[in-house]
């Protein structure tokens, strides 16, 4: 058994991979107690006026305690981030890092505006969203019970998200990772290229991280 989890984690590409694993590992952490929640949470005043400059990333790994809610998130952004990483950014995971990066960014500018202390599955939405704007003709069969096009994905898992919370402000993250992922989206498939005529220093990353990550 631990020979196939190895080939099956190593099979996943690079960003992704990283990004799971760091959230397995955050909420082990907390289920164990070694970690609270509240030394991960994100608020302007903790990161940067109290100089806990941790938080700004913390935020994005934590998904929450073990739980349903937990599964779903996490099943969701390894399934269609793994799908990006591969298909539109396949052999380029310093292009798949820049968009996460620059996702993440707008989401911590953003977050005071929502009130919300954990990022995780924002950012967990932006791929769910890029991915189905990309794929525009897809069909998605939800869970065996309704067949849509991949575009109605990210509002369809919005819905979901609703309903196993049970509030509304609980999908409140994914609405706004959909919001950042529509950004990111728009920037690099139409500001970029219809509009400049080609890539822009927003949707590409510097040269020294292409050569970091072997993109180049």
């Amino acid at each position: 058994m631990p020979v196939g989890i190895e080939a099956w984690i190593t099979q996943i590409p690079p960003v992704t991979r990283s990004w799971l694993l760091a959230a397995v590992l955050t909420s082990l952490a907390v289920q164990c107690q070694l970690l609270t929640p509240l030394q991960l949470y994100f608020s302007p005043k903790s990161a940067f006026t109290n100089l806990q400059p941790w938080r700004s990333l913390t935020t994005f790994f934590y998904f929450g305690t073990f739980s349903l809610d937990l599964i779903f998130h996490l099943f969701f952004f390894m399934r269609y981030s793994r799908m990006l990483e591969e298909s539109s950014f396949a052999h380029r995971p310093a292009s798949y890092l820049y968009l996460l990066t620059f996702s993440a960014v707008l989401l911590l500018v953003l977050s005071p505006l929502f009130n919300l202390p954990f990022l995780s599955s924002s950012l967990a939405f932006v791929p769910i969203y890029v991915w189905s704007r990309r794929h525009p003709s897809t069909p998605i069969s939800l869970f065996g019970l309704v067949t849509i096009t991949a575009p109605y994905l990210p509002f369809a898992l919005v819905a979901f998200s609703w309903v196993l919370n049970g509030t509304w402000k609980a999908a409140a993250g994914d609405l706004m990772g959909c919001l950042v992922g529509h950004i990111a989206w728009f920037i690099r498939d139409v500001w970029a290229r219809e509009m400049l005529g080609g890539d822009s220093v927003l949707s590409e990353p510097p040269p020294f991280l292409q050569r970091m990550m072997g993109d180049i």
